[in-house]
């Protein structure tokens, strides 16, 4: 065992080493801790900031549950996974971002971790931004989906809103298997010695692949780097996040700007509505969850196949990006 995860570490160090591609866009990188207001508590949210040549527009991107930044920079095969490398090769600039309680993030009590209260994060580090940028959009996956939903739609200080791996309606019995999955922080080998409480959660060990990726292919490699990088997310989160959609008045509903909506056939919030948004085609998705979204001036819409819910794993992700990026350079 051992063995294996120093054969995983040496091959990790090498793909993140590796010289870049021919048509890499000069771009440059830094950390950074953004002081944000957090509820009624000062917190620091980290960010990696990636910025092309002559960049104007940044993307903000905030990844889903028990999910950190590393989930928009995969480095296996980063040119056909990293939403962050295909984004920055377009001349868009990329702020990937630990959600609080993840990461390089403050961690607070997770009684404090909601889907509001990490927007509010969010917009913070938006209106850090805003001054060197002429656009700034927002986007996320899953959970990430939901606070950049909750800050868009309470703010209005955004271009546009990037949601994956989310809809307002869901397929609550594909669902349910994944939900199970899930266990106290304390009970896991690894993320337990962080020192959380058990309000935070993460997924059981070995269950990513069925919870997130499957029917896409068994990767040895992206397991390895799964269990690796695996983060936490609260339960405020995902209560959260099922009241902020169809279960109530959608927060989605108050949004002023316009919107993309990215999905995978076999998520699990895509089914036969109203148990999840009907995703056989990107015109089906539109005229599913339009209705959600009765401000934004347009919304725009891409479907993948053949993978899970983290589509972003998925070596069929160019059409993605390249959709992703020519939404952003038409708003």
């Amino acid at each position: 065992m051992r063995l294996r995860r120093l054969c995983a570490a040496v091959s990790l160090a090498l793909l993140v080493s590796a010289p870049p591609p021919a048509n890499a866009v000069q771009t440059s990188c830094q950390d950074v801790y953004t002081p944000v207001q957090f509820g009624l508590t000062q917190q620091t949210m980290y960010g990696r900031l990636c910025v092309p040549h002559n960049a104007t527009t940044v993307q903000v991107l905030v990844p889903g549950g028990t999910y950190n930044s590393s989930y928009w920079d995969i480095p296996l095969d980063p040119e056909t996974r990293s939403a962050r490398l295909a984004m920055n090769n377009a001349g868009i600039a990329t702020m990937t971002v630990d959600r609080i309680g993840t990461g390089k993030s403050s961690k607070p009590l997770s009684v404090l971790v909601t889907v509001p209260s990490q927007a509010e994060a969010v917009h913070h580090v938006i209106q850090s931004l805003r001054p060197r940028f002429q656009k700034v959009l927002v986007g996320g996956h899953s959970v990430g989906s939901a606070v950049a939903v909750a800050e868009a739609a309470t703010y209005h200080d955004v271009d546009g809103v990037l949601i994956t791996g989310l809809a307002n309606q869901w397929d609550y019995l594909r669902v349910v298997p994944v939900a199970a999955s899930l266990i106290p922080v304390t009970l896991d080998p690894r993320l337990g010695r962080l020192g959380l409480d058990p309000g935070y959660v993460t997924t059981m060990p070995n269950t990513r692949y069925d919870s997130f990726h499957k029917p896409g292919p068994l990767n040895t490699a992206v397991m390895d780097f799964e269990e690796a990088t695996k983060d936490v997310a609260s339960a405020g989160e995902a209560i959260d996040l099922i009241l902020m959609n169809n279960i109530v008045i959608p927060s989605s509903s108050a949004i002023t700007a316009p919107v993309m909506a990215v999905e995978s056939s076999d998520d699990f919030f895509c089914g036969t509505p109203p148990l999840g948004a009907d995703c056989s085609s990107a015109e089906a998705l539109i005229a599913s969850e339009r209705p959600f979204f009765p401000r934004a001036p347009r919304m725009d819409a891409f479907i993948l196949s053949g993978y899970g819910h983290c589509f972003n794993y998925s070596t069929d992700s160019s059409g993605y990006h390249a959709a992703v990026t020519a939404w952003q350079r038409s708003l």
